[in-house]
């Protein structure tokens, strides 16, 4: 299970990464619409929802953690984790981001469902948001499911474009 991120739907490179894969669950994506990508696909490789790829200027707002919860940031080489867990321990929401350069990439943000609609998402963007902005990193790019994308937009992050997301599943 792994994935390949493609800058572009360029067909050798769709070609490339779709050829080394082997082991199934492992994901592609890129902007682009599926239809362009279908025909540069050898069988196996199946059509999941379409993302949108996300993009805002990022600024420090010093988040407050929500009551009730505790919060752990730990940075792993240029990866920042941000953990949320409630009061018995368990854990609540979560996210990850990348320092590249002068980009953050965050990824896979996450809230239990037990605990939606209480402004962990929010939280843990603006967590992550402010240890960029700390680094120096001003801008960031994300991939957003369609529940994703309402709650980035409303903390100022704008689609860019479809992001393509196929799976190889033989």
């Amino acid at each position: 299970m792994g994935r390949h991120v493609l800058p572009e739907p360029d067909e050798s490179l769709v070609r490339a990464a779709a050829a080394s894969v082997t082991v199934p669950r492992t994901w592609m994506k890129m902007p682009a619409e599926p239809q362009v990508i279908d025909p540069w696909l050898p069988g196996g490789w199946v059509w999941e929802e379409d993302g949108h790829l996300m993009a805002a200027d990022l600024v420090a707002t010093a988040p407050v953690t929500p009551q009730g919860y505790t919060v752990t940031v730990e940075t792993v080489g240029a990866v920042v984790y941000v953990r949320v867990r409630d009061a018995a321990g368990g854990q609540a929401a979560k996210g990850q981001m990348a320092l590249l350069a002068e980009v953050a990439v965050v990824d896979r943000v996450v809230t239990a469902e037990a605990h939606r609609r209480r402004g962990l998402g929010s939280f843990v963007m603006r967590t992550l948001a402010d240890h960029a902005v700390d680094r120096g990193v001003g801008f960031g790019v994300l991939g957003a499911t369609d529940a994703g994308r309402a709650l980035y937009e409303t903390l100022g992050w704008k689609k860019h474009t479809t992001l393509a997301e196929c799976v190889y599943r033989p």
